[in-house]
């Protein structure tokens, strides 16, 4: 099974190509990693209560007040687990470029992280036993996080005007102040270096889509997109009913990217080193 890395940096436009792959003609399936990250801290999880107990003392907006109109009883054990995550709250003790924020987005990304992986690999698992030739792994931080090892194609949406990325944002969040957008586009990196890393990997592994126009225009660019990847072929049907083949397949597809990965980190090494 192929999986397709979907990434891209805030308001570039990746949940609206991860719709389009998710609808015909695609159809393909997709671990939203953000829908995962809500479900691993989400009261009573072991992420939430590492959460609470590192932020909480220093974060007193850290969950949200108990709504008294909820029509849930207040003895119900959902509650006993305790109260939501102030999202907005967090996001504003991890969204930055200083010292304090980047230690604390550090932290909170060791407490989730471990939890989303596992999450990960049982759906992978999950779409491989029901015949599905790709799934697409929607991940901001793909590369980041060095789940590009997982990929046999990494799709980086982008924008080449970082002005549109800004606008989109303050458009979608308009409780966001500039400098609240500014640090969370800078958090997530800069979109053109994810674009350089996928690259990096070559024609068929690694794949631009571009965004700074409209819906059609997405569309469009997406169609280019999957005429690289390829489709379903008699390939895909062979890992599926020789399962030792796949994992061979696989263990190939991992040493490759981890070649990639070292060829890259020794490009920027050299790139700093001439700064």
């Amino acid at each position: 099974m192929l999986i397709i890395g979907l990434t891209g940096s805030i308001a570039t436009g990746k949940s609206t190509v991860s719709s389009l792959l998710s609808s015909p003609p695609y159809s393909l399936p997709i671990i939203d990693t953000d829908l995962l990250a809500r479900k691993v801290v989400e009261p009573g999880t072991p992420g939430y209560k590492a959460i609470v107990n590192y932020f909480g003392p220093t974060t007193p907006d850290l969950l949200l007040p108990d709504d008294p109109s909820s029509s849930i009883n207040t003895n119900n054990n959902e509650n006993k687990l305790g109260r939501p995550l102030n999202r907005p709250a967090l996001g504003r003790r991890i969204f930055g470029t200083d010292a304090s924020r980047t230690r604390d987005r550090a932290i909170l990304n060791k407490i989730v992280h471990p939890a989303i992986r596992r999450e990960i690999y049982k759906a992978i698992l999950y779409y491989y036993v029901r015949g599905h030739w790709a799934v697409v792994l929607d991940v901001p931080l793909l590369f980041e996080s060095g789940m590009d090892l997982l990929c046999g194609v990494v799709m980086v949406v982008g924008v080449k005007d970082p002005a549109v990325q800004m606008e989109r944002l303050r458009l979608r969040d308009k409780h966001l102040s500039v400098q609240e957008a500014e640090d969370r586009v800078r958090s997530q990196g800069d979109v053109k270096g994810k674009v350089e890393r996928a690259e990096w990997r070559g024609k068929g592994r690694g794949v631009v889509v571009w965004n700074d126009g409209d819906r059609g225009d997405l569309e469009v660019e997406v169609r280019r997109a999957m005429g690289v990847v390829g489709g379903r072929g008699w390939w895909t049907w062979l890992l599926w009913v020789v399962p030792p083949m796949a994992l061979l397949v696989a263990g190939w597809n991992l040493g490759v990217n981890f070649w990639l990965k070292r060829g890259w980190e020794g490009r920027e090494r050299e790139r700093k080193a001439k700064l």
